[in-house]
């Protein structure tokens, strides 16, 4: 699973670029808070990134860093949300704004922000609130998470896309960092591991 990409940056249209990592161009799909920021076309740049893996593609979404790729986890992680409307979402509000928008249950601020209804609104806040909560709120404003919080994400984040049910999957993973290990390879081989019939 890729994680982050560092490269030149080879192409940029709004909402996706093409990043040259050795000769291989990988096209990213952004949020264009993303785009506005990225340098110009030659210069080196580095994205977090979410692999997500369908039966017919495998689709890279890139990041300025770890807050927003946790806002981008918690917000596919709604009924309803895949990741290229949780990018448009991304689009229409900045990070934080968003954070502070599901904390406080500001349904008007969420129904704002184009593709988002009155019922989406409604389920993102109930989804979401308690999750924010878990999240420290430095953590989700001022990118800094701890290592083990974002080793979770990234870990449930690959099991549930193949196949795996997310509350299994959070449950396991946090008792096996709570054994102390903190690479995202070994959490994921030992999650399979117990998870494996």
């Amino acid at each position: 699973m890729i994680a982050q990409i560092s490269g030149t940056l080879a192409q940029k249209v709004p909402g996706e670029i093409i990043v040259d990592v050795g000769g291989v161009g990988y096209q990213v799909l952004i949020p264009l808070n993303v785009f506005y920021q990225l340098p110009e076309i030659g210069a080196p740049v580095s994205l977090q990134i979410h692999t997500h893996v369908r039966e017919d593609a495998l689709q890279l979404f890139g990041f300025n860093d770890r807050a927003e790729k946790q806002l981008f986890l918690l917000l596919i992680s709604v009924s309803g949300i895949g990741p290229k409307l949780a990018v448009n979402i991304l689009s229409g509000i900045p990070a934080e704004e968003l954070a502070r928008a599901l904390r406080e249950g500001d349904q008007v601020r969420l129904v704002a922000i184009p593709g988002v209804g009155r019922k989406l609104a409604e389920r993102m806040i109930v989804e979401l609130k308690d999750k924010l909560a878990m999240l420290s709120t430095a953590g989700v404003e001022s990118a800094k998470p701890e290592i083990g919080s974002q080793v979770m994400l990234d870990a449930v984040s690959a099991l549930v896309n193949l196949g795996y049910k997310r509350p299994e999957a959070e449950k396991t993973v946090r008792e096996i960092l709570k054994n102390g290990d903190r690479s995202l390879e070994n959490v994921l081989k030992d999650t399979l591991r117990r998870l494996s019939p």
